[in-house]
């Protein structure tokens, strides 16, 4: 086969544990599909994040307000793992319930194929992590689900990653310095192998956090703009970087101009599209190199008789809006 050598998922875990050990920051994209995921791997990142309020929002229609359950999210990041090469990172809410449920909800995703999982520290039914009206569940209870996620993972393999996030900062009786508390426990008692510090809201507290939790963290900006530059959280001391919605938010967005554009202008909306893709330096990205669609050719030829081979030579399909001809 034209296509390297998948990956195992153990090996995936194994190359997250390493990201994680470096000293250099990992800039995360994330987002909902699989496609999404082999788009990040073919533009060069190491990882990629699916976010539960893209797989509420995109796959269920619904709200990132806890409707989300446990089949919704190992069902379908079974599929975004098997299409990439790269690890992946995925937000599990509260793990869906107490330490009872969290030890279900890790051995349903380390069988799911990912390489590690996050879970919140917010009551439930959860609110979106950049939402207004959150509560947190008290340290104890915080750190006991951390413990449960650890010796879940542990009965099935110990290279899974277990992402401890801290949601006090703009929570309900939340505040900076119970942040750090709670993010330092989540380590030291909880045996988290990182920690996730929420919307954090300025270059000093990224400093501050990175130097007093030990372990390594991963941030969304919360604060004002302009963010920090990658290169400004790496001196920080930051680890990850994650932008967790961009994919979808990006499609989402360009979705709405053209579909709101075709409506008004026809078929001249749509020539211009394709005319701004291919002036575009990326060039169109062809969604028969994403998902591999050459495979099915060589599978063909190696394994079909020949009396059951298709015929590429008088069949023909028909060129797309930027030109590729389906063959």
């Amino acid at each position: 086969m034209a296509d390297d050598r998948k990956l195992s998922p153990r090996e995936k875990r194994i190359l997250f544990r390493q990201l994680l050990g470096r000293k250099t920051l990992s800039v995360m994209p994330g987002g909902f599909s699989p496609v999404y995921a082999r788009i990040a791997e073919l533009a060069g990142f190491e990882s990629f994040f699916v976010a539960g309020s893209q797989v509420s929002a995109f796959l269920l229609g619904v709200p990132d307000n806890g409707i989300m359950g446990l089949r919704d999210i190992v069902d379908h990041v079974r599929h975004v793992a098997a299409a990439t090469n790269i690890p992946v990172f995925v937000d599990t809410d509260t793990g869906f319930g107490n330490a009872v449920n969290v030890h279900y909800t890790v051995q349903e995703c380390v069988n799911a194929g990912i390489a590690g999982i996050q879970i919140e520290d917010q009551e439930a039914p959860k609110k979106s992590s950049t939402s207004a009206g959150r509560r947190c569940i008290s340290l104890d209870e915080a750190v006991g689900k951390y413990r449960a996620a650890v010796a879940a993972k542990n009965e099935i393999d110990p290279e899974f990653v277990i992402c401890a996030r801290c949601d006090t900062l703009g929570a309900e009786n939340g505040g900076y310095e119970e942040t750090v508390k709670r993010c330092i426990a989540y380590v030291k008692d909880g045996g988290a192998d990182f920690v996730w510090l929420n919307s954090i809201e300025s270059r000093e507290q990224v400093r501050d956090a990175c130097a007093r939790i030990p372990a390594p963290v991963l941030t969304i900006w919360g604060g004002p703009e302009p963010a920090p530059t990658p290169e400004e959280y790496e001196q920080l001391g930051l680890r990850i970087v994650l932008y967790p919605v961009i994919a979808a938010t990006a499609g989402m967005q360009a979705a709405w101009q053209l579909f709101n554009d075709l409506k008004q202008r026809g078929k001249p909306a749509l020539d211009d599209w394709a005319a701004g893709v291919r002036a575009s330096k990326y060039g169109a990205v062809q969604l028969k190199t994403v998902v591999h669609s050459a495979k099915v050719r060589e599978i063909e030829d190696a394994f079909l008789p020949e009396s059951e081979k298709r015929d590429y030579e008088s069949t023909w399909g028909h060129a797309t809006p930027l030109g590729e001809k389906n063959l």
